[in-house]
């Protein structure tokens, strides 16, 4: 799979967006050039910036990816219309197949990865990898910590790879009484 990305205006650079995805071996287009290329796999993906105009999607997706636990629309229009807020959409010949949303916490040296939902069919092709790499450096921080069900054995291997250790256990977390598990990661640039 390729990537493609065009950063947001006013906020990340072309080189600053570009950086950590080179690095796993992603092509990353020139964002005035809209050149995308078939991966390995056949298909074509962008990652862009998302916004308020992609509530829906980002809405049915989130539906989709969590189920029970999926955000309701408020949250999700907080989450694409915040300022400060990482916000990226991964889209295939238009249609949504991913996305991640996170922020910095209280220190400036500590992101949080809120959400990274990919749809199932586009699961381990390497997206939401890419999409992690992105908002990590989107953010900026030294730390980037997130949680999840401790029963999302897909999610964990995902973020065990991208280089995240457990840190935390919050007990009884989700609406089931399922404990969520907490991990970080130290950015190294």
């Amino acid at each position: 799979m390729s990537a493609y990305i065009r950063p947001p205006h006013g906020s990340l650079t072309v080189d600053l967006a570009a950086q950590p995805l080179s690095q796993k071996g992603s092509r990353i287009a020139n964002p005035l050039i809209e050149d995308k290329q078939a991966g390995p796999d056949g298909f074509q993906v962008s990652i862009e910036p998302a916004t308020w105009r992609d509530l829906r999607a980002v809405a049915a997706l989130e539906k989709v990816c969590f189920g029970r636990d999926s955000w309701p629309w408020p949250e999700i229009l907080a989450a694409l219309t915040f300022p400060g807020t990482i916000r990226l959409k991964a889209e295939l010949e238009g249609q949504l197949v991913g996305f991640v949303v996170g922020d910095r916490r209280g220190r400036k040296d500590l992101g949080w990865v809120a959400s990274v939902g990919v749809h199932p069919e586009y699961r381990r092709r390497g997206l939401g990898r890419q999409l992690l790499a992105a908002c990590e450096h989107g953010l900026g921080t030294h730390r980037v910590r997130l949680s999840l069900r401790q029963t999302n054995e897909a999610a964990l291997e995902l973020y065990l790879q991208a280089g995240y250790s457990r840190v935390d256990l919050w007990p009884k977390y989700y609406r089931d009484g399922e404990d969520a598990l907490v991990m970080e990661r130290i950015v190294t640039t």
